[in-house]
């Protein structure tokens, strides 16, 4: 068994080294390894919160201390994530050349932490808020502050107006400019290193299905299986950090 994990990493590093123009598409897996909790897993964010969407935010007062309350617990950990080996083998091969972009869905800044240059960010930033009203913006430690207040409803000090995060809210559009480019992106690439999603979020989860249509060869690399699991070349079911480290070293 461990011999055919090893033949896989070989045939992904010659992939890579063929390429022209790989690009990586990350979800929530590949920041587990860093203690951010991803949303489906057994102990994930679906099961200790009910997820809040943009409408019930904008319009539910009750709504907006639910999402602060939680983001009051998750905050901390948020912050005082680091890089974990995914990530790091990520910058590395951007670094070596072999990588041109990575389109991630999540918000941690991780990617540009451990030292990745070229980031679109599908979902936005979670160090970013804003007032809905007047357009303020809030840095994440006035944020931090205005939650040690125990507020949970942010109100903006200029005018009053509700304060989101620049994260894209379930319900809420993607920001164009960035699925613009990772569409664009995904129709040029040869091939796309598809690492820790389930690709059950759209329209983000189409990024891949774009890639494959337009003839490019995709890597999956993901602890489960999912529905697209036939479009991939080489699936590995395997810790993303684990797998991206060994790529890199046979590279």
């Amino acid at each position: 068994m461990e011999l055919f994990y090893n033949e896989k990493i070989i045939k992904a590093c010659e992939l890579i080294k063929k390429s022209n123009y790989t690009v990586a598409f990350t979800g929530a897996g590949v920041s587990t390894e860093s203690g951010i909790p991803d949303f489906r897993s057994p102990g994930g964010l679906w099961q200790r919160f009910r997820i809040v969407t943009y409408q019930e935010f904008i319009f539910d007062r009750q709504a907006r201390h639910e999402f602060w309350r939680m983001k009051k617990e998750l905050i901390q950990e948020m912050i005082n994530a680091k890089p974990n080996n995914a990530h790091k083998a990520l910058a590395e091969l951007e670094k070596m050349g072999f990588l041109k972009h990575v389109i991630t869905q999540n918000i941690d800044g991780l990617h540009q932490m451990a030292g990745n240059k070229s980031v679109i960010e599908l979902h936005g930033n979670q160090k970013g808020f804003i007032c809905l009203d007047c357009e303020k913006s809030y840095s994440i430690n006035e944020v931090i502050n205005m939650l040690k207040e125990d507020e949970l409803d942010l109100r903006c000090e200029i005018c009053g107006g509700i304060i989101k995060p620049t994260v894209v809210f379930f319900g809420e559009p993607m920001p164009e400019k960035e699925l613009t480019m990772a569409q664009k992106i995904a129709n040029e690439c040869d091939l796309m290193l598809v690492i820790g999603t389930s690709l059950q979020v759209e329209p983000a989860a189409s990024i891949p299905r774009i890639a494959y249509k337009s003839g490019a060869k995709l890597i999956f690399i993901n602890k489960a299986e999912t529905d697209w699991d036939w479009m991939a070349e080489i699936i590995f079911y395997d810790s993303a950090g684990k797998v991206l480290k060994d790529i890199v070293e046979t590279i």
